[in-house]
């Protein structure tokens, strides 16, 4: 099995003209994340990934969701903790940060979440009430 850096992730989905180097190294990423090898994603690579594409090349959410839902359905990646990773997925679908989703998918078996964050993070985790619930504290 051969562990996939978010630069070789990167390189397969993002088309950014670079120079040379970049391109060879695409014609690389595809050869081995379409081989038949087994290959593994870790859920911290998938948050790097997210971050790459929307907040260095500004991708929107539908496009990191279809880059998500296109290695979910690759037969041979394994992906960390697969569970939590669709439950952040289904997060980033009902508009919250991919960061935050993750976070909370991994707290799945806590009763509350505490944070201070009670705008962007509490208040819309309530408001869709997934669990586990998220509490402010004072």
């Amino acid at each position: 099995m051969i562990g996939l850096d978010t630069n070789i992730l990167a390189r397969y989905y993002i088309d950014d003209d670079a120079d040379e180097e970049a391109k060879k190294q695409q014609k690389i990423a595809k050869k081995l994340i379409e081989s038949k090898q087994n290959l593994m994603i870790c859920k911290t690579v998938l948050l790097e990934l997210e971050w790459v594409m929307r907040g260095y090349y500004g991708f929107e959410v539908a496009d990191v969701l279809r880059v998500f839902k296109h290695l979910l359905s690759l037969t041979n990646v394994d992906i960390e903790d697969r569970e939590l990773v669709e439950r952040a997925i289904f997060g980033l679908e009902k508009n919250l940060d991919f960061a935050d989703a993750l976070h909370h998918a991994s707290y799945f078996e806590c009763e509350n979440v505490a944070s201070f964050d009670d705008k962007k993070f509490a208040k819309r985790l309530n408001r869709l009430a997934i669990l586990p619930q998220v509490i402010v504290p004072k």
